[in-house]
């Protein structure tokens, strides 16, 4: 039997006069990323792009109203799937040459994910069998890619996204991925942390995830003086719930109270 035919793809929710959340409602949880619009005075950020199923900029249109930078806050194929779409696409240097010959494991049936559904479940999910509950008039699931393509800039530890009136420092946290970035707002005190952190079980062995550097990465996390975290999937949270995260990541990791 056939998916049912989605009526739109996308939904949204503004989070305040300069964020709006959009997701893609008919996309399991596992790979239902959090795309974040951030407006800006001279332009705006599109941080994370979803799985690429229907057009990203063909449904937030209304908001697309100046320049956009897109960026990817790491290279796992539910958060790049549209990244194509934007002129102006950023990723840290230690992936960004990977997104131009895109050929990550990932796809729309856990068989199509290989060791991913493996890691997946270690970490404590349930991954069904299918991981869309419908699809766009003429999708076949079965044919899903990532298309690829280039990086216009590449960005590390330190560079900054600016917005004209708002400044946001790019953060290098691996341990998730290689070149996993969150990007910072000090004087907001604002986190958007991709998959570093999120309120939910979190990955770190998928084929390059790195414990040694997720622990070093979840210290950095815990003493970051931040207010609230958009993270790359499930509810935003606040500072103290980041730095409740951060220390049971530790504590699984058997090196909690961690030392320097």
């Amino acid at each position: 039997m056939g998916l049912p035919i989605a009526d739109h793809w996308f939904e949204r929710k503004r989070i305040d006069d300069e964020i709006t959340l959009l997701w893609e409602p008919h996309v399991d949880p596992l790979v239902r990323c959090n795309i974040w619009h951030m407006r800006g005075r001279d332009r705006d950020a599109m941080i994370d792009s979803g799985l690429g199923i229907a057009s990203l900029t063909a449904a937030a249109k209304d908001l697309l109203q100046k320049e956009v930078i897109a960026v990817a806050t790491h290279i796992h194929y539910d958060h790049v799937g549209g990244l194509h779409e934007f002129e102006n696409r950023v990723m840290h240097r230690i992936e960004a040459p990977k997104m131009a010959n895109f050929d990550e494991a990932g796809g729309l049936y856990a068989s199509d994910m290989g060791v991913i559904a493996d890691g997946l479940r270690s970490a404590g999910y349930d991954v069904p069998e299918t991981l869309v509950t419908a699809v766009p008039e003429g999708f076949d699931p079965a044919e899903y890619r990532v298309t690829p393509t280039s990086v216009t800039r590449t960005v590390d530890e330190g560079d900054i996204i600016d917005l004209g009136d708002r400044h946001f420092e790019v953060l290098h946290l691996p341990g998730h991925s290689p070149g996993s970035i969150g990007l910072f707002e000090a004087t907001t005190e604002t986190l958007f942390s991709g998959d570093a952190i999120y309120d939910g079980p979190l990955l770190d062995e998928l084929p390059e995830s790195n414990i040694q550097d997720y622990v070093r990465t979840m210290k950095r996390l815990r003493e970051l003086p931040v207010r609230v975290v958009h993270a790359g999937h499930d509810p935003s949270f606040g500072g103290e719930r980041l730095r409740e995260l951060a220390g049971a990541y530790l504590t699984r990791r058997d090196c909690y109270p961690p030392g320097p």
